[in-house]
């Protein structure tokens, strides 16, 4: 039994559902039922009963669970002694963040800086990857986590990953036995989408504007689970990060595959000038849980 399949146990019988267990674990769901398949295998019974529904621990599984919890605790305190032997962190630190991003849990890293480096005064802001991108330039922010690519060239930016685009639809909507649509086929439609501070608002602008996709903006939300349900009461339609369709409040939404010119979701780590040694360490941080999913 390795750490990996620890966690993927874990978030499988917490989540009950390989579809967002393998989100949420930032793997294929044909990859983590390989994981937990082979775990059966190792100790020789079934760990969960599998339906088309949902997937439920069996007794052998609730039996393991604890002690899978408490192997991933004991890695991360150990890997938090270590890196706490070997960096020395203190003053201010300023973070932020666009909501929902995928690739980086904010509030899990702000939990775990917080508990390794007492002595740091951590300050943390939500926004939009647009205001966030000028408050790291202005030096109001020391650290942040945006989507898009549009950062000025000597702002220091850690790519952490990409995600195609989807179109997400209420299961009445005439679009939605489709499978995959083309730009023509969203033109005209009603459109809920995000503020334009948001990320992903510039690149659905952007990419409908390339491909002469009009389109009409019903609703503008700063928050991703008023989008959701938005589209759930069929008052619009939406362009989202692939991840978002696998968020439990979109349950029920359709996501429908776009051409291939979609542009990516791409998340990245930016930094201010005077702050390349804080964004070393919490570039340790995300390699360290990276390394325990890989």
């Amino acid at each position: 039994m390795d750490l990996r399949q620890m966690e993927y146990l874990v978030t499988l019988a917490d989540e009950q559902q390989f579809t967002r267990a393998a989100a949420i674990c930032g793997v294929s769901q044909s990859g983590l039922s390989a994981a937990i398949r082979s775990l059966e295998d190792e100790l020789g019974t079934t760990l969960f009963d599998r339906t088309t529904r949902r997937v439920e621990p069996t007794d052998a599984g609730r039996a393991l669970l604890p002690h899978a919890r408490m192997m991933l605790a004991q890695a991360g305190a150990a890997r938090d002694a270590v890196l706490r032997a070997a960096h020395e962190l203190s003053g201010s630190l300023r973070i932020g963040a666009e909501q929902c991003l995928g690739f980086v849990d904010v509030g899990a890293l702000l939990e775990r800086i917080r508990r390794r480096y007492p002595l740091v005064d951590l300050d943390f802001t939500q926004a939009g990857s647009r205001d966030l991108v000028a408050r790291v330039r202005d030096g109001d922010v020391d650290l942040a986590f945006v989507a898009g690519t549009d950062v000025p060239g000597r702002m220091p930016r850690t790519e952490l990953g990409r995600r195609p685009l989807v179109l997400l639809v209420p299961p009445s909507h005439p679009l939605a036995g489709a499978g995959v649509v083309d730009w023509h086929d969203l033109r005209d439609l009603d459109f809920v989408d995000f503020h334009e501070s948001w990320a992903v608002r510039a690149l659905n602008d952007a990419a409908c504007a390339e491909h002469g996709t009009a389109r009409r903006i019903r609703c503008t939300v700063d928050d991703v689970h008023t989008l959701l349900d938005l589209v759930h009461r069929e008052l619009g339609v939406a362009l989202v990060p692939q991840h978002i369709s696998a968020k439990p409040q979109a349950a029920g939404l359709v996501p429908l595959t776009l051409p291939a010119s979609a542009p990516p979701w791409v998340v990245s780590l930016i930094a201010g000038e005077s702050s390349a040694a804080s964004s070393s360490v919490v570039l340790e941080l995300l390699d360290a849980d990276l390394a325990l999913s890989a």
